[in-house]
Order: C-alpha cells, then sequence, then structure tokens
C-alpha cells in the first residue's frame, strides 16, 4: 500500500490529497482548491478508476484494527460482567432475606387469613382476660374506697369482699402443708407394711409374688433349684378373678403336676402345694 501511494504521487506530480495511515489501507482529503480535482482528472486511464473510487468513499476503513484494541474492551466486558455478578448475589441474598421475614410479593401472591384461626383465637381470648382483669381491678379500687370511707359493701361488691384475708391464706397453707406431710407419712407407712406382707406370704406360703406386668404375676417357690425357677400366672381381669397358667422352661418339667391339678382338679393351691413338695423332696434327697 505504501509502494502504490508513492506511485500516485510520482506519477500525478502534484500535491496529492490522499495520505497514508499504517492503521488503514488509504485515506483521501478533500481537496482545497479546485483546480487540484482537475488535475487528477486529467490523469490517465488507468489512474482514473482509483482516483473515483477514493472520491466516492473518501475514506477506506482500517482492515486489521490492533490486538491491543480488543484486549481493552474484553477487559471492559470483564469487568462489567464481574460487576453484575456481584450487583445479582446482592439482589438474591436480599430477596433470601426478605422472603424469611415473611415478605411477598403483593401482586403475584395473595395470603389468606381464615376466620377462625388459632392466632386470632389467641389474641381474642387474651383481649377477653385483659378486659376481665380490668374490670377486677376496678371493683378492688371501689372496694378499698368504700372500706376507707367505713361505709356499707354494696352488692355489686360482696362477692369481691368475700375474698380471703392474707391471714386466711396463710393459715390455709399451712393445712396444705400438714395434709401432705401426713399423706408422705402415710405412705412410707404404706410401703413398710406392704413389705412385711411380702415376707409374710413368702414364709407361710413358700411363694415369692412379684407383679411382672398388668394383670401377670411370677411365683418364686423358696426351694428353687435354679433362680430362673419361676411360674407366671395372668389373671384374666384386674379383679383376679380367674388364673391362667403360662408357660415357662420350668413349667415344662413338671408336666404331670399340671395335667393331674389343673386340668384335672383345676385347683391352682393343690398344685401349688404339689410343686412345693416336689422341690422340698429334691432337696432332702439330695
Amino acid at each position: 500500500m505504501r509502494e502504490l501511494f508513492s506511485l500516485l504521487t510520482f506519477t500525478m506530480g502534484l500535491s496529492t490529497p490522499f495520505t497514508f495511515n499504517p492503521m488503514c489501507m488509504l485515506s483521501w482529503t478533500k481537496p482545497n482548491q479546485p483546480h487540484q480535482l482537475a488535475a487528477l482528472l486529467k490523469e490517465p486511464e488507468k489512474w482514473k478508476g482509483t482516483i473515483r473510487t477514493v472520491l466516492e468513499h473518501w475514506e477506506f476503513q482500517c482492515i486489521s484494527p490492533s490486538p491491543s484494541l480488543y484486549r481493552l474492551k474484553i477487559e471492559e466486558l470483564e469487568a462489567e460482567r464481574g460487576r453484575l455478578e456481584e450487583e445479582n448475589k446482592s439482589l438474591e441474598m436480599k430477596l433470601e432475606k426478605l422472603t424469611l421475614q415473611g415478605d411477598y410479593d403483593r401482586s403475584k401472591t395473595k395470603v389468606l387469613h381464615f376466620s377462625m384461626n388459632p392466632a386470632s383465637l389467641a389474641k381474642q381470648q387474651r383481649k377477653e382476660e385483659q378486659h376481665q382483669l380490668q374490670e377486677e381491678c376496678e371493683r378492688l379500687r371501689e372496694l378499698v374506697r368504700v372500706l376507707e370511707g367505713g361505709g356499707s359493701i354494696p352488692g355489686n361488691l360482696e362477692m369481691v369482699g368475700s375474698l380471703q384475708s392474707p391471714q386466711e391464706v396463710a393459715e390455709l397453707k399451712k393445712q396444705v402443708e400438714s395434709a401432705e406431710l401426713k399423706n408422705q407419712r402415710l405412705k412410707e407407712v404404706f410401703q413398710t407394711k406392704i413389705q412385711e406382707f411380702r415376707k409374710v406370704c413368702y414364709t407361710l406360703t413358700g411363694y415369692q409374688i412379684d407383679i411382672t406386668t398388668e394383670n401377670q404375676y411370677r411365683l418364686t417357690s423358696i426351694y428353687a433349684e435354679h433362680q430362673g425357677d419361676c411360674l407366671l400366672f395372668k389373671a384374666s381381669s384386674s379383679s383376679g378373678g380367674k388364673m391362667q397358667l403360662l408357660e415357662t422352661e420350668f413349667s415344662l418339667t413338671i408336666r404331670e403336676l399340671i395335667d393331674l391339678h389343673l386340668l384335672h382338679q383345676d385347683s391352682i393351691p393343690a398344685f401349688l402345694s404339689a410343686v412345693t413338695l416336689e422341690l422340698f423332696s429334691h432337696q432332702t434327697c439330695a
């Protein structure tokens, strides 16, 4: 391109209106005088096409812009993208915070409130209690004024006047404490008597009776050879009207006694006595 510019300048032999720009192919400078344009048009035919093209476009655009311009533009776009991302994150955090606080878009979301929801009922109950307390305070103030004035208690304040005095309240507290102490002592005595009764039953009958679950009782003989040898009975009702023997490892070893005394004779006392004699005989023989 530089050689073409030099050739045009040399061939035309005049002050050329062309200028060469390293960033562009060729630039045209508008002639200042009409005779410059006329002189150019008188040149040989081989240059007329080029000159007319220059006159039509006035200036050629750059074919290869500098790479630094692209890098600068990329840096600007990257900075803008980073700024937009930070702004987007900030807006998302604000939106999440507002959502957690119960905020919502009224144009898109409609909240329905039940007429009998628990919150409304609680507020109404609180208002009623507050109103009752205020009325009670007013009645008490009126009663105080009447008592201070030495007058008779009006009919609407008789119920308020029937309230116990502090001395009466203290006396009632003492009575309650005394009753609780008496109840505690009765529990201790009752527990002691229960233990005594269990020991007596164990000594007289030879069986220790324990309640395992509701309506179920475990009997352990005083002559049991092993600690796990026991009999389980279950009552058909809480009154204990009818008892039923449950199967255990020990009951499987005394099948003959069960068949004789429970199935044939239908007698639990006879069965327990027979078991006692059986175990006692094992110990004496040993």
